[in-house]
């Protein structure tokens, strides 16, 4: 009898203390809100968790009892993203339903040939980040076989399975369209696998959309720095005779003016706070971070210019550009035409080390 009125009292206690807000109250409704999502976890289930009546109404209870920034944080069975990943499948389903073929019947002209299948799949595996019109480009400049990018859309959305682990020119465009007279430059920032900053000038030439070179520098960059960098990458190639370049505060260091005017360059600003007046350079970077810095790890500077220089090659050389026709660069500057492969007669090459494949006559 005793142990009962002990145990009644001490639940009566407990209560009165969790009554007020905050204070003991917030700490242990957040250590039982813990507890029992861990629980919920713990379940055995292959999709995603379901609660039961018990977990909702324990939830709604210790909910009342927290502050709002305190729920944010501690929330974690269920995310706005699962909720906009669900709405996206709800929609998709939508307008599947309404607007699906239902007939058995497929008419229209007969799709392309299983080689060309075959073909688009492979380099689709073998280089997950090409679009469409990526992919038709390389297969018309390898192959010389004329495809849409509509064509391969459908042959991937039928047969491609994805394996997770696997608007007008601009002003810099106009003067650009004189050959190898417009380069452009722009620095960008990355971080190496140990945290340490490295800083990458990137030059291209406007009119062929070739890399001129990269050039990494660790640590702060001066105007010293930038001077020197960039003579690295001009080091016996012929100057433009513009270069192009945002509103950086780099760029208006007293040496680096001095710099151009030795090399009787002429610099042309960019528009402030327009990125698409500084188009074709900007576009590069985020290519390269997509392609290149966003897929591997580098350990220090060298391994950063070893990795920047191979990508060069392939992009200059193999990679195809839809600014110029879908060629190489390197096609572009030396105005050499394409050779063609045979479909039935060719064998994959590696580039990057492996990041990238391409065919080439066998």
């Amino acid at each position: 009898m005793m142990k009962l009125i002990a145990f009644i009292s001490s639940y009566i206690v407990t209560w009165l203390r969790l009554l007020p807000s905050g204070g003991v109250r917030a700490i242990a409704a957040e250590n039982i809100m813990l507890r029992q999502q861990l629980i919920t976890l713990s379940r055995n289930h292959k999709r995603a968790q379901r609660l039961t009546f018990f977990d909702k109404i324990t939830f709604g209870i210790l909910t009342s009892m927290m502050s709002v920034k305190r729920l944010q944080r501690i929330a974690v069975i269920i995310k706005p993203t699962t909720l906009l990943k669900f709405h996206k499948a709800l929609v998709n389903r939508k307008y599947s339903l309404l607007f699906s073929n239902t007939s058995r019947k497929k008419p229209g002209p007969k799709g392309p040939e299983q080689s060309i299948i075959d073909l688009i799949l492979e380099m689709k595996k073998r280089n997950p980040s090409y679009g469409c019109r990526r992919i038709a480009m390389q297969i018309s400049n390898t192959f010389g076989i004329l495809i849409d990018k509509d064509i391969v859309r459908r042959v991937l959305s039928k047969h491609y399975k994805h394996n997770p682990e696997d608007t007008g020119p601009s002003w810099l465009t106009f003067i650009g369209h004189m050959k190898d007279s417009l380069w452009s430059i722009a620095l960008f920032c990355c971080e190496s696998i140990l945290l340490k900053t490295h800083w990458v000038l990137v030059i291209i030439d406007q009119f062929t959309r070739r890399i001129i070179g990269f050039s990494v520098h660790q640590g702060d960059v001066t105007g010293i720095n930038l001077c020197c960098i960039f003579n690295t990458i001009i080091f016996q190639k012929s100057p433009p005779k513009y270069l192009s370049s945002d509103n950086d505060p780099l760029f208006e260091f007293h040496r680096w003016q001095a710099n151009l005017r030795i090399l009787n360059i002429e610099e042309i600003k960019s528009v402030p706070y327009v990125p698409t007046s500084h188009p074709f350079v900007e576009r590069l970077i985020g290519t390269v971070r997509r392609e290149l810095l966003d897929k591997t790890l580098y350990w220090s500077g060298h391994d950063l210019q070893n990795k920047l220089d191979l990508f060069q090659r392939y992009y200059n050389i193999e990679r195809c550009h839809w600014g110029i026709d879908g060629i190489a660069p390197l096609q572009k500057a030396e105005e050499q035409s394409a050779t063609v492969v045979s479909i039935n007669q060719y064998k994959w090459k590696k580039h990057c080390r492996g990041l990238f494949q391409l065919p080439i006559a066998a």
